[in-house]
């Protein structure tokens, strides 16, 4: 590890300690000489200075962690967390403060599709073990929501010594399958919450014809100059898999095509831009355990959402959105050469089951991004981290139903039974 930067900040009765570490962008034997930054902040409420940490995983692939103010501007966990621990808000590599990776590394000279390759959750994992030590912890807890739980289970595979609870909302990944595998029962998912919708508002399948036969026409163009596809178009399912979502999806499709305001909900409804394109660049990436992906969304789309164009999709990215999405365009040979990246493996499901993990993990029976099935396969390695299988919440739980993690810290330390 190198340079090391630590600032204090008060945010009312929060104190926000930033902590910026240097640290190879390769982790290995040290013969490869590029660094990067990795920042953390670290958040504390007033009168628990000695409280254990808790260290954020964010999602995405390709999201920084939140800012640490209060709700609702904060997430609505935050507060709650911070009545147990000391909150350590850590940007994944690649991200908010940590070496953000932004168009400009286009234009850097660099190999940027082999540098991404060296951004995945288990070089994350190396990070975060950098700034557990720089912050004096022998041990801590994490909080691993959706992606971040994926970068847990890759914790438990090579450092699970340094893990005391794990708590992990949404992010049960699966262990040992091929990306096809999940994009396949993701579409399944997307099925069900689709009809499920079109079951209450039955006039807007009729709303959702019109509009691919306007973005088939090339006729629906975004304030950023988007010409929208239908793939695009249908990629709006995506809001199903958040608890509100269903009630933004309305809002468009009840809309008038010809409006400012369509075009810009349409425009915010959107699941991939540009704010942070590793979302979207890397994203397949996060399923990879020890595959390519071949833009295996794309390849096991099932027949009938090839006849059926009011079918929503989810997070199925899609490669002809680096023709028909300007800030996708830049990135095209970097995601096709990406797409054809034999990624090693990240998991080692003996390991896991070797860990001795304790916490707690909250499934959602709905989940359209990552399938029950599969969660509950993963929960079976880790006997010790107690499940939450929910149907009250979908994918985005953790951020908009404020009791989930209170539930799961009263499950980990046995104050309820599951």
């Amino acid at each position: 590890m190198g340079a090391v930067t630590t600032t204090t900040r008060r945010m009312l009765d929060l104190t926000v300690d930033d902590h910026v570490i240097t640290v190879p962008l390769v982790w290995g034997d040290g013969s490869d000489p590029r660094t990067i930054d990795v920042h953390a902040a670290v958040v504390t409420r007033e009168g628990g200075e000695n409280l254990p940490y808790l260290t954020f995983l964010q999602g995405g692939p390709g999201n920084e962690a939140p800012s640490p103010f209060h709700a609702p501007l904060a997430p609505g966990w935050l507060d709650a967390a911070l009545q147990e621990y000391r909150v350590v808000m850590l940007d994944q590599r690649g991200t908010g403060k940590s070496t953000p990776v932004s168009d400009a590394i286009l234009d850097s000279g660099i190999d940027v599709a082999e540098y991404l390759t060296h951004l995945r959750a288990d070089a994350i994992v190396r990070d975060a073990e950098a700034m557990r030590e720089h912050l004096g912890a022998r041990t801590w807890n994490t909080l691993g929501q959706s992606f971040g739980g994926f970068t847990t289970l890759a914790y438990l595979t090579t450092d699970a010594a340094s893990l005391d609870d794990v708590y992990i909302t949404g992010g049960l990944s699966a262990v040992g399958r091929h990306p096809d595998d999940v994009y396949a029962l993701c579409y399944d998912k997307m099925r069900v919450m689709t009809e499920r919708y079109y079951r209450r508002f039955p006039e807007h399948r009729d709303a959702m014809r019109r509009l691919v036969d306007l973005a088939d026409a090339g006729r629906i163009v975004l304030p950023g100059g988007e010409i929208v596809s239908v793939s695009r178009l249908r990629s709006i399912g995506s809001a199903l898999g958040d608890d509100n979502g269903w009630q933004r999806l309305w809002g468009v499709l009840d809309g008038d095509p010809a409006t400012n305001a369509f075009r810009y909900d349409l425009a915010a409804l959107m699941p991939f831009g540009g704010r942070n394109p590793l979302y979207y660049v890397f994203h397949e990436s996060s399923y990879a355990d020890g595959f390519a992906t071949n833009w295996s969304a794309e390849r096991t789309e099932p027949q009938d959402y090839r006849d059926d164009v009011t079918l929503f999709t989810g997070e199925h990215v899609r490669r002809e959105w680096t023709r028909t999405v300007p800030a996708f365009q830049p990135w095209a040979e970097v995601v096709d050469t990406l797409a054809v990246h034999e990624w090693p493996k990240l998991y080692d499901a003996e390991a896991i089951a070797a860990s001795g993990a304790t916490g707690a993990a909250s499934i959602y029976v709905n989940d359209v991004y990552v399938p029950v099935e599969f969660s509950l396969e993963t929960a079976a390695l880790i006997p010790g981290v107690h499940t939450y299988l929910t149907s009250a919440n979908e994918h985005s739980g953790l951020r908009t139903g404020s009791a989930v993690l209170p539930h799961l810290i009263d499950l980990a330390r046995g104050r309820v039974i599951r």
